[in-house]
C-alpha cells in the first residue's frame, strides 16, 4: 500500500502540473452544463411570457364579430397578422401561429352550417408551434360555448354535452415535473467523469509509453499491482473531482434561472450534490480502469486516443436508453455502467427515495469491472517487462 500510495501521489502530481489540459477539461464541465441549463431557463421563460401576453394574431378576424367577442372575453388581444405570415412562419421569423377565419363565417354559423377556421403554423417552427394548444382550446371554448346556447333556446339540458365529468390529477411532484427539463444534468456529470479521467488514464499509460518513462518505472522493485494500483486511484480521484466540480456548478446556476416556475420546482443543493458525487464513485472505478486497459497496449497517445473513442461513444449513449425505451424503467438498467447512474441521478431529481437494491448493482459491476481490467493492466504490464 506504501507503494502504491507513492504511485498515486506522483501521478496526481504530473496530472496537476499540466494546467493547460486541466483547464480544458474543468472549464466545459463546469460551465457547459449550467449554460445549458441557463438557455432552456431561458427559453421558458419566453414561452411563459408570451402566454402572459395573451395575445392571437389572426387574419379576417372582422368577420367574425362573434369569435371575436369569445376571445375577447377570454382577456386575449386580436392583432392583425402581416400579409406574408405564411413565408415567415416558414422562415421562422414568425414566431406565432396564426388565427385565418373565412369571410362567410358569421354567414355559415347563423345558417346551421360549420365555418372552417384554420389554425395556421409550421411543425419546424417550434416556438410558433408551441403556441398552437391555446388557440385550440379558444376555439374548442368558443364551439361549447355555441354549444350550450343552441341547445339551452330548444329547451335541452345542456348536461347532454357532457355525461361523462372529467378531472385531471397529476401524481408527479413538483421536482418530478421539473426533472422532464432537467433531465440533462445526470449526462453532464456523467461526461464529466469520463473526461475528468480519460486525459489522466491515457497520459499515464499510453503517454508515459511514448515518452519512454514507463519501462524504466516498471524496472523498479516495486509490485506491478501496486504501480497499476496507485495510477488507477490517481486517475480516478481525477474523474471524480471534476464530476463533483460539476456537480457544485448547478447549484449557483438555479439562482440564475428566469423561469419563475422551473426556479419554483427545481431544488439542486447540497444532499442531491452528495448524492450524485457517490452514485459516481463505482462508474469513476470502472471507468478508470477501462480506459487504461484500453491504452495500455497503445503505443502513442494519439493510438490511445483513438481507441477510447468507443468507450465514448457507449458511455454518451448509454442515458439515451431511457428516453427511447417506451416501457419505462427496467429492472435491468441498474447493472448497466452510466445507464444506472443516470437512472439513480432521475430518481434523485424527482425527489426518490433510492433504495440499496437499485444502488447495488451499479456498485458490483463497477467494482468487478474495475479489478478485470486492472488485472489485465497488470499482466500488459509484466509483458512489457519480459519483452
Amino acid at each position: 500500500m506504501k507503494q502504491a500510495l507513492i504511485v498515486f501521489v506522483k501521478e496526481l502530481s504530473d496530472a496537476l502540473r499540466d494546467r493547460r489540459t486541466l483547464l480544458r477539461l474543468l472549464i466545459p464541465a463546469v460551465l457547459m452544463g449550467p449554460l445549458l441549463l441557463m438557455a432552456l431557463s431561458g427559453l421558458i421563460a419566453s414561452l411563459e411570457e408570451r402566454a402572459d401576453k395573451r395575445e392571437v394574431l389572426a387574419v379576417g378576424i372582422d368577420t367574425a364579430p362573434t369569435l371575436k367577442n369569445f376571445i375577447e372575453r377570454q382577456t386575449y388581444t386580436l392583432k392583425a397578422a402581416p400579409e406574408d405570415y405564411e413565408a415567415r412562419l416558414r422562415a421562422t421569423t414568425l414566431l406565432e401561429p396564426v388565427l385565418v377565419v373565412p369571410k362567410d363565417f358569421e354567414a355559415k354559423l347563423l345558417a346551421g352550417e360549420a365555418p372552417t377556421v384554420e389554425v395556421v403554423s409550421d411543425s419546424a417552427n417550434q416556438r410558433a408551434n408551441a403556441g398552437v394548444g391555446a388557440i385550440k382550446s379558444l376555439l374548442w371554448g368558443f364551439n361549447r360555448e355555441r354549444s350550450t346556447l343552441n341547445l339551452a333556446m330548444r329547451g335541452v339540458s345542456t348536461e347532454l354535452l357532457e355525461p361523462v365529468d372529467i378531472q385531471d390529477r397529476d401524481l408527479a411532484s413538483a421536482q418530478a415535473r421539473a426533472a422532464r427539463l432537467t433531465g440533462i444534468i445526470p449526462m453532464f456529470i456523467i461526461m464529466a467523469v469520463l473526461y475528468g479521467a480519460l486525459t489522466a488514464a491515457l497520459d499515464s499509460t499510453a503517454g508515459e509509453r511514448e515518452r519512454g518513462s514507463l519501462e524504466p518505472l516498471l524496472m523498479n522493485p516495486a509490485p506491478h499491482g501496486a504501480i497499476v494500483t496507485g495510477k488507477w486511484g490517481a486517475v480516478a480521484l481525477l474523474g471524480m473531482a471534476v464530476a463533483l466540480l460539476s456537480s457544485l456548478s448547478f447549484v449557483p446556476a438555479q439562482w440564475l434561472l428566469k423561469s419563475d416556475v422551473l426556479q419554483a420546482q427545481f431544488s439542486f443543493g447540497g444532499p442531491e450534490v452528495l448524492a450524485f458525487w457517490l452514485l459516481q464513485i463505482p462508474l469513476a472505478a470502472g471507468l478508470s480502469a477501462l480506459l487504461m486497459a484500453l491504452a495500455i497496449r497503445s503505443k502513442t497517445f494519439k493510438e490511445a486516443q483513438a481507441g477510447s473513442t468507443l468507450v465514448i461513444t457507449a458511455v454518451t449513449l448509454m442515458p439515451m436508453v431511457s428516453l427511447l425505451n417506451p416501457g419505462g424503467e427496467a429492472a435491468w438498467y441498474y447493472w448497466v455502467p452510466g445507464l444506472a447512474q443516470n437512472t439513480l441521478m432521475m430518481a434523485v431529481l424527482k425527489g426518490e427515495a433510492l433504495r440499496w437494491s437499485q444502488v447495488m448493482p451499479g456498485v458490483v459491476v463497477g467494482f468487478a469491472l474495475a479489478a478485470v481490467a486492472l488485472l489485465y493492466v497488470a499482466r500488459s504490464m509484466r509483458a512489457a517487462v519480459a519483452r
